[in-house]
């Protein structure tokens, strides 16, 4: 079985067919992770004050109108259980894959299998304590995130290496 502790199977040696849908999947889901980078990017520059005005809304003057409402209560429900449960969803594939992987040790390998999980708590929590307490939690939030980001795509790299390496 793939799935047992002293099992022999890694990314290696399986056969051509299998290493080819394995990175097949594994470049479109860097696609996919990298255009939600984008969409990120178009959405908050990447900045502190960019993601704040995202979830928080502008700051308007008297009798100014926003560029940017401040997001309601549904909409974040709605971001939350989307992102929770696809990035879930997308850390457990790529780490089923990357366990398999024959050049990373086991403590760094544990460590970017389980971290993504991590940052998918810390990083939803932070956007709601953002939004509803306090704005500090901004910095928690691009801290976990690109951590997890991070994660993700060691993972990817490393398994494509490995499964295309001679």
């Amino acid at each position: 079985m793939i799935f047992m502790k002293n099992s022999t199977t890694n990314l290696k040696n399986l056969n051509s067919e299998l290493k080819y849908a394995l990175s097949g999947f594994l470049i479109i889901m860097s696609i996919g992770i990298f255009t939600g980078l984008l969409y990120i990017n178009h959405t908050t520059d990447m900045s502190v004050f960019g993601t704040l005005e995202q979830y928080t809304g502008s700051e308007v003057k008297e009798y100014d109108i926003p560029e940017k409402f401040p997001k309601e209560y549904e909409s974040m429900l709605l971001i939350s259980h989307q992102h929770i449960v696809s990035f879930a969803f997308i850390s457990f594939v790529l780490g089923a894959i990357f366990n398999f992987n024959t050049i990373i040790n086991q403590k760094l390998k544990k460590f970017l299998i389980i971290e993504p999980y991590i940052s998918i708590f810390i990083t939803f929590s932070s956007m709601w304590l953002m939004r509803y307490f306090n704005s500090n939690f901004v910095y928690l939030l691009i801290i976990s995130s690109t951590l997890m980001y991070l994660c993700w795509y060691v993972m990817i790299l490393v398994s494509l290496y490995d499964l295309n390496r001679k």
